[in-house]
């Protein structure tokens, strides 16, 4: 077997993965062969060869960006253009012509939370983990409307396990197993400014997950995309499991999609600065594509209309709905979804074996990104939403200023607060309140169900 792997790794100048190989017992020469012959290192070599800063590229982007089409707060309350869209909605969802990909490949390092990211708690009085937020929204969608909504749950390499043995000991949160698919995003190996891959141990390399760009091919590899197909799903409703306000299936954001015949439809939030941390969706040369934050001008990013509003002002949020026939013709187009090139500080062990832990950026890894399939999408749109209503991602431990646990659950009690207030209850400043879906997925089903003078003034869990 070494033999064979030097041959191999002597053409990409890799073989220092080989090093340690004679220290290292069966089972791990073993694991490090079946890793190494996994690689393509063709693609890896290209990849490092051509990388580039990008800077006057996106600049150049950035000059002529426009606003991308858009169905905003206005149109979701003009009753007319609502009710039509809500009406194509719910009968696409009547009819099963709708999936859900969560994406939940992270960890809750951040968070201070040795777990997937997924099973952490979020409920502001229950301490429902986000994962049973998400499966009990999916549910309630599905007895709202009849019909069945196939859940398929993305991991990653570290969080697979434990994610699937989470979701089966808890049932699945009421989904039926048999809706429920779980499969495992791919990885790629960082290289060092050299181009060499990295080792993680003497009988490993250094892979991190690809990116959410990943979701594709690990959809089509894993059998997930034939199963949506032969359940007769069309449109598959995409998020990721860090935010417990997304409005999964909400049916009048699936009928704007219907109604604009798009293949990728992206729902966004309006920016309240030039240089929100939030990718912008924009128009270029009549294409709809993401510009990060990251990559976007000052000069640009500040540009405003006449009325002092942000020109470029909508920004991603990672909520997606896709056509399925275009998630299988981009699966079948090589450059549908484009490597991007990430600096990142990588531990790694050196010639002599010893583990190091730099403190700069020492490797480059290689992520692909879900929204790059939003320049061949036909007829793309974004559909605003209220942050309120639709975003609040729990991110940072505390004590950081945003997007920290208390945040997350301050937003979700704040949600069913106006929608209780909505149907004429009343809550009392300072009372934590939160909803099961599966008692009222919506406003209006909270109104159905709501004695208008109600008051609510201890914690409260309407389930």
């Amino acid at each position: 077997m070494k033999s064979q792997l030097e041959e191999k790794l002597n053409q990409y100048g890799q073989a220092h993965l080989l090093r340690f190989w004679d220290e290292l017992n069966e089972a791990e020469q073993a694991s490090l062969g079946k890793q190494i012959e996994a690689f393509d290192f063709e693609l890896i070599q290209t990849l490092f060869t051509n990388q580039q800063s990008g800077g006057n590229k996106w600049a150049e982007l950035a000059a002529k960006a426009e606003v991308p089409p858009a169905i905003t707060l206005q149109d979701f309350a003009n009753p007319q253009s609502y009710d039509e869209a809500y009406s194509l909605g719910k009968a696409a969802l009547e009819s099963g012509k709708l999936g859900m990909i969560l994406v939940a490949g992270g960890q809750g390092s951040r968070l201070g939370f040795n777990h997937p990211k997924g099973m952490f708690p979020i409920g502001p009085v229950s301490d429902c983990s986000l994962y049973q937020i998400h499966c009990e929204k999916i549910l309630a969608r599905s007895k709202q409307f009849g019909a069945t909504i196939p859940l398929y749950v993305m991991t990653s390499p570290p969080t697979h396990d434990e994610t699937t043995k989470f979701l089966s000991e808890n049932n699945f949160f009421g989904i039926p197993e048999s809706d429920v698919k779980i499969f495992c995003q791919g990885v790629m190996p960082a290289v060092d400014q050299s181009g060499k891959l990295l080792l993680e141990s003497k009988s490993k390399v250094f892979v991190s997950p690809d990116g959410h760009g990943g979701t594709l091919g690990a959809f089509v590899n894993s059998g997930c995309l034939d199963d949506a197909k032969s359940r007769g799903v069309e449109h598959i409703f995409y998020g990721q499991v860090d935010n417990p306000l997304i409005q999964i299936c909400d049916p009048a954001l699936i009928g704007y999609h219907l109604k604009s015949g798009s293949e990728m439809t992206s729902q966004v939030v309006r920016k309240n600065e030039p240089t929100q941390k939030v990718g912008n969706v924009v128009v270029v040369d009549d294409a709809v594509q993401i510009i990060e934050y990251s990559d976007l001008p000052e000069k640009y990013a500040s540009q405003t209309n006449e009325d002092g509003s942000l020109k470029l002002w909508a920004g991603s949020i990672a909520v997606h709905i896709f056509a399925t026939d275009f998630l299988e013709r981009s699966s079948q187009s090589s450059d549908a979804l484009p490597f991007h090139q990430a600096r990142k500080k990588v531990p790694f062990i050196n010639e002599l074996g010893a583990r190091l832990k730099p403190s700069q950026p020492n490797a480059i890894k290689f992520e692909r990104f879900i929204f790059d399939l939003l320049p061949s999408a036909k007829n793309a749109i974004v559909c605003e939403v209220d942050p309120a209503d639709g975003f609040c991602a729990v991110k940072n431990a505390p004590p950081a200023p945003s997007e920290t646990p208390q945040h997350v659950k301050d937003a979700i009690s704040a949600l069913h607060t106006r929608w209780l207030e909505a149907a004429g209850a009343t809550v009392e400043e300072g009372t934590p309140i939160e909803i099961n879906p599966l008692y009222a997925p919506d406003a209006a089903t909270v109104a159905a169900k709501t004695e208008s003078g109600t008051t609510f003034n201890q914690p409260t869990y309407l389930q």
